[in-house]
């Protein structure tokens, strides 16, 4: 599968280097967050890298949710256990639990059908920022704090009619922004589509801190870093 270039399985456990996590995310999802280069202090894996390689290794579930309680460093081995009831913990050798997903319903092992689901859902969720969260910020007249970012991907869950997709595709429907003093819950609302009917629909929460009156200077410089590090950036060979 395409995700085999991005990660390792060691003694059982997956294992995801800083370099495979980077490309993961600028390759296959677009996101230039700089909290996945791999020199980055506090590097970060992608949270959609994780819930594809459950996706993966469970199959696509009619109904699926994933939520993240902590944040995964680079050749961090992980345990995705081989059994389950519908509720999957990714854990360390520890038990600290850093991804829970539930998975429902209907399910699909079709190769195929996963990638294209993990890619499509990816690449949407890719367009987070700049894209989709810029606006709704601005529409609130808040924003965060361009030198300490804080956005947290929190969680995501979608329900499909059926897992037969012949061509899975993603479409934003709606965001909103619930803010609460230095806080906000951003939900983006999306549907899912076999070609031209919507089979399904999915909520994407993010989490934004620090919380701060919007400045269309302040965040045009943010975005104008974001382009140049993707106008720059050249694809490298697998590690």
């Amino acid at each position: 599968m395409f995700l085999d270039e991005f990660h390792t399985v060691i003694d059982g456990r997956i294992v995801v280097s800083a370099a495979q996590a980077s490309r993961f995310a600028k390759e296959v999802a677009g996101d230039f967050n700089p909290i996945h280069d791999p020199e980055a202090k506090r590097f970060v894996v992608p949270g959609d890298l994780l819930f594809a390689l459950a996706m993966s290794k469970y199959g696509l579930g009619q109904r699926m949710s994933v939520s993240f309680s902590g944040m995964v460093g680079k050749d961090k081995p992980l345990n995705l256990p081989d059994n389950h009831q519908g509720v999957i913990e990714i854990t360390d050798d520890a038990g600290k639990v850093y991804t829970h997903v539930e998975h429902h319903g209907e399910v699909s092992h079709d190769r195929a059908l996963i990638e294209a689901v993990i890619r499509s859902y990816v690449a949407f969720s890719g367009q987070n920022f700049p894209y989709i969260l810029v606006p709704l910020l601005e529409k609130h007249q808040v924003m965060f704090n361009p030198r300490r970012p804080l956005v947290i991907y929190e969680s995501m869950s979608f329900e499909l009619d059926r897992v037969a997709i012949a061509e899975p595709i993603l479409a934003l429907v709606n965001s909103t922004l619930d803010v609460n003093g230095k806080r906000g819950d951003a939900h983006f609302i999306f549907e899912i589509r076999d070609g031209d009917e919507v089979i399904g629909k999915g909520d994407k929460k993010l989490i934004v801190s620090g919380l701060q009156p919007y400045d269309a200077e302040l965040m045009g410089r943010v975005v104008d870093d974001f382009e140049l590090l993707k106008s720059a950036y050249r694809p490298s060979a697998p590690a």
